[in-house]
Order: structure tokens, then sequence, then C-alpha cells
């Protein structure tokens, strides 16, 4: 009767980004000023590709439904992982635990597949400029688009059904600052080796086959590129892509970093330092990524500023 009581777990304990109180306060500022620069720049980026005419070209539609995963993700972990720092215990309730994992995996999974859909689109641009708007119709980037979000919002619902259907065992303390399936896996009663064979699976296709797609296309770009007759040709054509490149070395560093270190080298520390970029760094980067590198989007807010200005004085 014990473990069947344990079924519904009123709560999780959260251990935290850190165990050292002194850490608290600083942390608590850092994560809220990381945060704020997330919510500000990805919104910022939304609205500017929306109401600004001349972004409404492929490559910004996946800038923005980018930004819109971005603020998803951040928002998912951010405003709990605050609360937390300032409450006595980190508590997390069974159900927003669930929550959270769910909504956690869509967003994680759609960067991964956006960024490969993004890869795509500057393959298109630079080596078909001439069939470009032709292959990167509004059709084909619907597509491009909402399968990444339904394949992830299958996931999400296979691994949050399989854990939350099953019976939780022993201490319910997670050892990470949200919830994450691997952190849960430990604490199930049965069924934690197939399940964690499912999502070593299914991480490992994510990752692969997602890369794979960058590589291929920038393999090709690059190709592309050097047989370009003059070095301002070359530096143009570059510098389209250069933004994404950033944004893919980035996330893709963090998420290797994690997935690929040695298990003797497996800390739940380094696993925290790397979920903490990948979830909350990576969000905040992006749009200044996006804005500060980017020419058209400086012109962009300089045109819907000066609209406004105009409006109001």
């Amino acid at each position: 009767m014990g473990q069947q009581n344990l079924t519904v777990l009123p709560e999780f304990i959260l251990l935290g980004v850190t165990s050292h109180p002194e850490l608290q306060g600083p942390l608590f500022g850092v994560f809220l000023i990381i945060y704020m620069v997330t919510m500000v720049g990805n919104l910022g980026l939304i609205i500017l590709t929306k109401v600004d005419s001349h972004l409404h070209t492929p490559m910004y539609f996946f800038i923005r439904h980018l930004a819109f995963i971005d603020l998803g993700n951040s928002t998912v972990i951010c405003p709990k992982m605050l609360v937390n720092f300032v409450v006595d215990q980190n508590t997390i309730s069974y159900y927003a635990c669930a929550m959270q994992m769910a909504f956690f995996i869509i967003f994680i999974i759609s960067e991964i597949f956006m960024l490969s859909a993004m890869a795509y689109d500057r393959y298109v641009a630079i080596c078909n400029p001439l069939l470009y708007n032709i292959i990167m119709s509004q059709r084909a980037c619907l597509v491009l688009m909402g399968v990444p979000y339904l394949y992830s919002i299958f996931q999400s619902l296979m691994f949050t059904t399989k854990i939350f259907t099953l019976t939780f065992c022993g201490p319910n303390i997670i050892s990470h600052f949200y919830c994450d399936e691997v952190a849960l896996l430990p604490m199930l009663c049965s069924n934690a080796k197939e399940i964690e064979m499912l999502a070593i699976t299914f991480s490992a296709f994510n990752l692969i086959s997602s890369l794979l797609v960058v590589l291929v296309s920038y393999i090709l770009i690059l190709m592309a590129i050097f047989q370009m007759n003059t070095a301002a040709v070359r530096k143009k054509a570059f510098s389209t892509c250069s933004s994404h490149l950033t944004v893919v070395a980035v996330f893709y560093g963090s998420l290797l970093f994690m997935y690929l270190q040695p298990k003797s080298g497996h800390s739940v520390d380094t696993d925290k330092i790397a979920s903490v970029f990948y979830t909350l760094v990576v969000p905040m980067l992006n749009p200044l990524i996006y804005s500060l590198r980017n020419k058209e989007v400086k012109n962009a807010f300089h045109r819907v500023f000066k609209n406004i200005c105009n409006i109001y004085i």
C-alpha cells in the first residue's frame, strides 16, 4: 500500500542550481537579468518581424518562430527557478512538474529542428537564389515550421504520460533546477530502463538528424561561396548566414558538451551548467545575435521607432 500512496506525490523537491546559501541572492539577480533580457529581446524580435513589411521573408518567419520557442523555453523554467531562490524549500507540485517537463520537451525539440529548417533556408538562399521564392513558398515554410512542432508535441506527450502514469518510489528529491526526464527516472519503481533507452534513442535521433541537416547545408553553402567570383560577393553571401551559424555553434556546442561527456567525467554539476546554458543563456543570446549582427533588423527597428515617433509627436 505504501508504494501505491506514492503514485501521485503531492510535490517534488528541486535541489536547484546550487546548495550554497550565500550564492542564492547573487544568482537570483543574475538569472532575473537574464530572464528580463530574454523577454525584451525575443518579444521585440517577434513584434519587429511581424509589423515591419521588409522582414516578411522566409528567413525572418523562422527567426520569429525561434524567438517564440526561446521565449517559451525560458518562461517554462526561469520564473519557477527565481521563486525557488527566495523560498526556504524549493518545491514543485506533482502536476506542475509534469507540465514543466512536457513544455520543456516541446520547446527544446522544436528549437533543434527549427535551427535545421533555418539552415536549409540559408542553403536555398545562397545555392539557388533565383528559385528561392518558389522553393521557400509560404506552404513550404509552414510545413518546415509545423512538422517540428507536431513532432515535439508527440514526443512530449509520449514521455510525460509514460513517466507520470508510473509509480514513484523513494525520496521525492530531484537533483536539478527543473523537472527533467533524466532526473525523474531514478525515482521510478519500474520501467525506468525501458524509458531511459527510449530517451537515449530519441535524443540521439534528434541530435544526429538535425545536426546532419545543418552540416550538409553548410558544406554546400561553403562550396557555393568559394565558387563565387569576387571577395565582396563572397563576404555578402557569408554575412547572410553568419548570425545563424553563430546561434547553431552556441546551441549545439552546449548540447554536445552534455551528451558527449565520458561517464567518468559526467557529474550533476556539469549537467546543470550545460542545462543553464541551453535553457536560459542561449534564449537570451539568440535575439542579441540576430539584432546586433544584422543590418536589416537594425534598419527595421529604426523604421518602426521613427513611425511610432511620428504618430505620437
